[in-house]
C-alpha cells in the first residue's frame, strides 16, 4: 500500500514538472509548433547546449553576438526583460564608437538617422555666460572626429535586427553559474541549464557574471543622474551643438538627436529630501526646473515639454578602477563586457561607447578561438580535443582581457575625476573651472574618443 501512495506521488511531481516545461515551450515561437518526444523535453528543459553564451540583451550584449555573427559563429542571448531595455534614452557616440560600429557593419543606417554634432558649447549656471567652444571637426589619430547622439532603441533595434531569429531569448533571468568539465552550466530562473562552451556577462551593475568572477558589486558615487528625451511636433531649431551648463555642483546638457528629439540630462549629489522626490516623477521634475540656473529658456524649456514617462532618475555607479588590475576580467571560458565590466559615471560620454569597443575585441579574439581547426570533426569534446579547444578559448579570453584591462581604467578614472571638476561648488572652484578647466575638460572628451578598437577580421 506504501509503495503504491509513494508511486502516485512520485507520477504526480513528474506530471507537474511536464506540465511546467510544456508551458515554459509553448510561449517559444520556435518550439510550438513542433511535436516533442517526453526525452526531448525533460532534455530541453533540463539542459541544452551552446557554443556561446551572452548574459543581457544590452549594447555589449547584442553588438558582441553581431560581431560573432559576422565571424559565422552562433550565439544564444539572454536577457531577464521581456524585451529590449531602452533605459537611457539616448546616448552621445563618440569618435571611437563609431569605428566600432563600422566594424560591425551597421553605422551607415544609424548615420542617416542621427544628425552630426559641430561642436562643444560650455556655460555658467551661475552667470549664464558662455565658457568655452570647442569644435567637433577635428582630425585625430586615426580619422576625422564624429560625433553624435543616438537614440538606444534605434540601436538596440539596429543591433537586433541584424541577428538571426532565435538569438535573442527573453524572460530569461540568470540565477546561477556552475562549471561542468570544460563547459559553464548557466541556471535560469524557469529551471533551465544551458550547457556553454563559452560564458560572456553582459549583464550590466548587477551582474551575476562578474560575481561569479570575483568582482564586488559597483560603488556608488552618491551622485544621482535624470536622463530624459523631449520629442517636438515641429523642428526643435537648435544647432547640431553639445550644449553644457555647470555650476553650483549641477551639471546638465542638452543634445540634439535629430529634427525632432533632443536629449537632456541633469547630475548632481542629491540630499536626503531630494531622494525621496525620486519617487514622484512631477515633483522631480518641477524641483529639477527650479535648479537649472541661468540656462538660456530654449534649453529650460526642453525639460517643461518632456512627458512624465519620458526622463528617469537613478544614482551613479562606478566600478573601483584598480579593480580592474588585479580583477577576473575573465577566468577560464568566461568573461565580462560592458557595464558589467567597467561601470562608470558619464561624465565622459563613454560607457556605451566602450561597450561598443568592448564587443568587437572580444569578437575577433573569440573568433580566433573557436574558427581554428573548426573544419575537423570534434568526437570526444570531453577529451583531448574539447581540452584544445578549452585552451584556445582561455587563451583568446585572456588577450581580450589584457587589451581591455588599461582601456577600462583609464577611462572609468578620468570620468570620475572630470564628474568631480564639473560638479565641484564654491566660488574659488567656480572661477578656476570656468576659466582655466573648461577647454580643457572639453577637451578631455576628444582625446579618449580618439582610439580605434579595431576591425573584426582575424588572422
Amino acid at each position: 500500500m506504501n509503495n503504491i501512495v509513494i508511486y502516485h506521488f512520485h507520477w504526480s511531481l513528474l506530471c507537474i514538472y511536464l506540465y511546467s516545461s510544456l508551458s515554459t515551450l509553448y510561449q517559444n515561437p520556435s518550439i510550438r509548433s513542433k511535436s516533442l518526444s517526453l526525452q526531448s523535453i525533460i532534455k530541453y528543459k533540463m539542459e541544452a547546449e551552446a557554443d556561446v553564451v551572452i548574459v543581457g540583451a544590452g549594447i555589449s550584449g547584442l553588438a558582441t553576438s553581431l560581431g560573432l555573427h559576422r565571424l559565422g559563429i552562433r550565439s544564444l542571448v539572454l536577457e531577464s526583460s521581456d524585451s529590449l531595455r531602452t533605459t537611457g534614452f539616448a546616448l552621445t557616440t563618440w569618435t571611437n564608437a563609431w569605428k566600432a560600429l563600422d566594424a560591425l557593419g551597421l553605422a551607415d543606417s544609424l548615420r542617416q538617422q542621427h544628425v552630426t554634432l559641430d561642436g562643444n558649447v560650455t556655460s555658467s549656471r551661475i552667470t549664464g555666460l558662455q565658457t568655452s567652444e570647442m569644435p567637433f571637426k577635428a582630425k585625430g589619430k586615426h580619422r576625422d572626429h564624429e560625433v553624435r547622439c543616438v537614440k538606444r532603441k534605434l540601436l538596440l533595434d539596429g543591433l537586433a535586427n541584424e541577428l538571426p531569429s532565435g538569438t535573442i531569448r527573453l524572460s530569461s533571468k540568470v540565477v546561477s553559474v556552475d562549471e561542468s568539465g570544460y563547459f559553464k552550466l548557466v541556471h535560469l530562473a524557469d529551471g533551465t541549464i544551458l550547457k556553454a562552451k563559452v560564458l560572456v556577462g553582459c549583464d550590466g551593475v548587477n551582474s551575476v557574471v562578474a560575481k561569479w568572477l570575483g568582482f564586488k558589486p559597483p560603488a556608488f558615487t552618491g551622485r544621482s543622474a535624470i536622463r530624459g528625451c523631449a520629442t517636438f511636433k515641429s523642428c526643435h531649431g537648435f544647432d547640431p551643438m553639445f550644449m553644457q551648463y555647470f555650476g553650483n555642483g549641477i551639471r546638465s546638457g542638452a543634445v540634439p538627436c535629430d529634427d525632432a528629439n533632443v536629449y537632456w540630462y541633469i547630475t548632481w549629489t542629491p540630499s536626503s529630501q531630494e531622494k525621496e522626490l525620486e519617487e514622484n516623477p512631477a515633483q522631480l521634475k518641477q524641483y529639477m526646473l527650479s535648479k537649472l540656473g541661468k540656462i538660456p529658456d530654449k534649453v529650460k524649456a526642453v525639460v517643461e515639454n518632456t512627458e512624465l514617462d519620458a526622463f528617469i532618475s537613478s544614482p551613479l555607479r562606478y566600478r573601483h578602477p584598480w579593480e580592474l588590475l588585479w580583477g577576473n576580467i575573465s577566468k577560464g571560458n568566461a568573461c565580462v563586457a560592458g557595464d558589467a565590466l567597467h561601470p562608470m559615471t558619464p561624465d565622459l560620454g563613454q560607457g556605451g561607447c566602450c561597450a561598443l569597443e568592448d564587443s568587437v575585441v572580444l569578437a575577433r579574439c573569440l573568433g580566433e578561438a573557436l574558427l581554428k581547426n573548426s573544419g575537423g570533426e570534434r568526437k570526444d569534446k570531453e577529451g583531448v580535443e574539447g581540452k584544445e579547444e578549452y585552451e584556445r578559448i582561455e587563451m583568446g579570453l585572456n588577450k581580450y582581457a589584457n587589451e581591455r584591462r588599461w582601456r577600462s581604467f583609464d577611462l572609468i578614472s578620468t570620468s570620475y575625476v572630470v564628474g568631480f571638476l564639473q560638479e565641484s561648488n564654491g566660488k574659488f572652484m567656480n572661477f578656476f573651472r570656468d576659466k582655466c578647466l573648461s577647454p580643457i575638460l572639453a577637451g578631455l572628451r576628444l582625446k579618449k574618443a580618439d582610439f580605434d578598437c579595431g576591425k573584426l577580421s582575424i588572422s
